[in-house]
């Protein structure tokens, strides 16, 4: 196997941590020349001298200052917002970059690297979500790998393997349910951004997290697998599996059904992808069949979860409804944070966004900025006009 030669982009957050466990338990086969991350150049910092990593991008453009001006990058190369971001994922040592960036950022990278015919490791969602038929039809073009890093995608990606897709009946994404799975209504109301940050089995980034307590998350990767395995929305089931032991499923046109089964840790997926088709070394504990273990499957409740319920509607009505889907829900996040909006009001936003909004077919990547745009000019007009008083 040719030595994988990553680019982290986003290399302080959760997927990069886990990254970095897996590149330091297969040191044989895994260099990083280059890491990326919005402000945290301290960590950035420590990761450059633990990995001998000699390309450093720092997205935010006060942290790119402070870092160059601490002078402790000597013999490192400093790179600076988007465009530093854009220089790495192309760099000509790197043949792999690992997208983890939450949120439109990655879109600009990753569409160079695959232009530059390096693999994609796909951690972010959004990427897409906003923008899979461009995203999906350059790497189709370049002969590029899109290797799903979310434990979902590549349980399906691993439950794939060796069948044919015209036995493939649907698949199977199973949710946790998030920390609010079983709140009443009126609990929901009493929601405050501390306590949406603490998932029951992951260990995430404020995003996401806050996501999966909404069950937007669960939307997100819907969509995402629409465009990642070809399928139709009515071939993607969601099923709630509160314990994440089971990473998703793959029903056959026989009946019969495959599973991807380990721990709650990214590790296990990351590994996967990023070494495929080969198996890296073992990075954490495998589950011990010889305990009791304990695993139970519900459907999700869509009415008291309507986020999931709008993602479906959005990937139904095609074109760039599901980029409005996204940049809705970013802007409601993003206020609920701040205190300007409660949890149950996020999805509201992204309701009324959805059915104020008319998708179109993109023909362009600036079709899909522009959509976004509106999308996000909308959803803070409905919470300046509804919630902020």
């Amino acid at each position: 196997m040719l030595k994988l030669k990553l680019a982290i982009l986003g290399a302080t957050g959760s997927i990069g941590d886990s990254t970095l466990k897996v590149a330091a338990k297969n040191p044989d086969r895994i260099e990083i020349p280059a890491i990326a991350a919005n402000k945290n150049w301290r960590k950035l910092l420590k990761i450059a001298q633990d990995f001998n990593v000699a390309h450093v991008g720092i997205f935010d453009e006060n942290a790119y200052k402070e870092a160059k001006e601490s002078g402790l990058f000597e013999g490192k190369k400093l790179y600076c917002g988007l465009s530093g971001l854009t220089e790495i994922a192309t760099l000509p040592e790197v043949n792999m970059v690992v997208a983890a960036v939450v949120g439109t950022t990655a879109l600009k990278p990753t569409l160079a690297a695959i232009e530059a015919g390096k693999d994609i490791a796909l951690a972010n969602k959004e990427l897409l979500v906003m923008a899979g038929k461009f995203v999906m039809e350059a790497a189709r073009r370049k002969k590029v790998r899109m290797l799903p890093l979310d434990s979902e995608h590549n349980a399906i990606f691993q439950c794939l393997h060796g069948e044919r897709r015209c036995d493939v009946a649907k698949l199977l994404i199973t949710a946790s349910g998030g920390m609010f799975r079983d709140y009443t209504y009126e609990q929901m109301l009493q929601i405050k951004p501390a306590d949406a940050l603490k998932h029951p089995n992951w260990n995430m980034g404020p995003k996401v997290t806050i996501d999966s307590s909404t069950l937007a998350n669960k939307g997100l990767e819907v969509i995402e697998a629409k465009w990642l395995f070809d399928m139709t929305p009515d071939q993607i089931q969601v099923v709630v599996h509160r314990q994440s032991y089971v990473h998703s499923m793959v029903q056959f046109v026989d009946g019969s059904i495959l599973a991807h089964i380990s721990p709650p840790s990214m590790t296990f997926a990351i590994s996967h992808s990023i070494l495929y088709p080969e198996r890296g070394n073992q990075v954490c504990e495998p589950l011990d069949f010889t305990k009791v273990i304990s695993m139970d499957f519900a459907p999700p409740d869509t009415v008291r979860f309507p986020c999931l319920r709008h993602a479906y509607g959005a990937l139904r009505a095609g074109g760039t409804a599901t980029t409005a889907f996204n940049a809705s829900n970013e802007v409601a996040v993003a206020e609920f944070i701040k205190g300007n909006i409660r949890w149950v009001d996020i999805a509201s936003v992204v309701g009324e966004t959805l059915s104020a909004f008319n998708p179109i077919e993109p023909t362009s990547l600036d079709d899909i900025l522009e959509s976004d745009s509106l999308a996000r000019a909308r959803a803070a007009e409905i919470i300046k006009n509804k919630f902020l008083h």
